[in-house]
Parts: C-alpha cells; sequence; structure tokens
C-alpha cells in the first residue's frame, strides 16, 4: 500500500512540475493548425476566421466580434505578463475574461450560431459543462441569458 502511495506521489509531483514548467514557457505567435502551437495563442484574426467559417458569421457580425476578441487577446497577453499573480489567480482571470468576452459575443448571433457557438466552447472545455471547464475559484455556473 505504501508502494502505491509513494508512486502516485511522484507522480502527481512530476505532473504539477511540468504544468509549471509548460505554463512558464514564453508565448508566441505562429505555427499549427489555427496559427498557433501548443502554449501559443491564436490572434484575434485567426480566431475570428474560425468562427466565420464554423458560424457562418455574417459581415456585420464580424465587425462587432473582432473589437471583443482583439480586448479579449490583449487582456490576455497583459495577464501573461504579470508575474506578480499565482498560476490560480492567472487561470480564474483567464476564464473571467473568456467568460466575459463570450457573454458580449452570444448577444451578435443568431440562435443556431448560439447553439454552435456552446458547442464550440464545450469542445475546446471553455463552455458551461464542457470537458474540462474550470470555474474560477468562489464562483459558480454563470446565470443563462
Amino acid at each position: 500500500m505504501k508502494k502505491v502511495l509513494l508512486h502516485a506521489a511522484v507522480i502527481a509531483a512530476v505532473l504539477a512540475s511540468s504544468t509549471a514548467i509548460y505554463a512558464q514557457a514564453p508565448q508566441e505567435q505562429g505555427g499549427g493548425q489555427w496559427g498557433h502551437g501548443p502554449g501559443q495563442p491564436t490572434t484575434a484574426d485567426q480566431r475570428l476566421q474560425h468562427m466565420t467559417q464554423q458560424l457562418n458569421l455574417s459581415d456585420a457580425q464580424q465587425q462587432q466580434i473582432k473589437p471583443i476578441l482583439e480586448n479579449e487577446s490583449k487582456q490576455m497577453q497583459t495577464l501573461r505578463e504579470d508575474s506578480s499573480l499565482s498560476q490560480q489567480d492567472r487561470m480564474n482571470k483567464m476564464m473571467q475574461i473568456r467568460q466575459d468576452s463570450a457573454s458580449q459575443i452570444k448577444p451578435i448571433l443568431n440562435a443556431d450560431q448560439q447553439k454552435l457557438y456552446e458547442e464550440m466552447m464545450n469542445r475546446r472545455g471553455r463552455g458551461p459543462g464542457g470537458p474540462g471547464q474550470m470555474q474560477p475559484q468562489g464562483q459558480g455556473q454563470p446565470p443563462q441569458q
């Protein structure tokens, strides 16, 4: 029994240290299917292009959504550069920024697009009830609108 606990503790320590190292890696643009690789965020334009393809956004919708994505991108970059925050605080703030952006984007979409958008967010683990969904500590599910 002690061997099992020791092995579990070693595995947990390795996972925790690899996550910390990965989180400290520099964040740069480029590479990957959507213009990014592991740990490299997509640009607002790349996200808008992907959303346009997936949701069939009109030109008017694109013009409304683009500044929201640009603002989110700027906020995320500032957050990544803030070394004063703990990893947990940074993750909580990132989740809040994503939720705020989603709450601004959803009213721009029609009913069918909203459903597809929810599915997209769930696949990425960002939407309510999605795989890997993380809520900022101390907060429950956001109210449905």
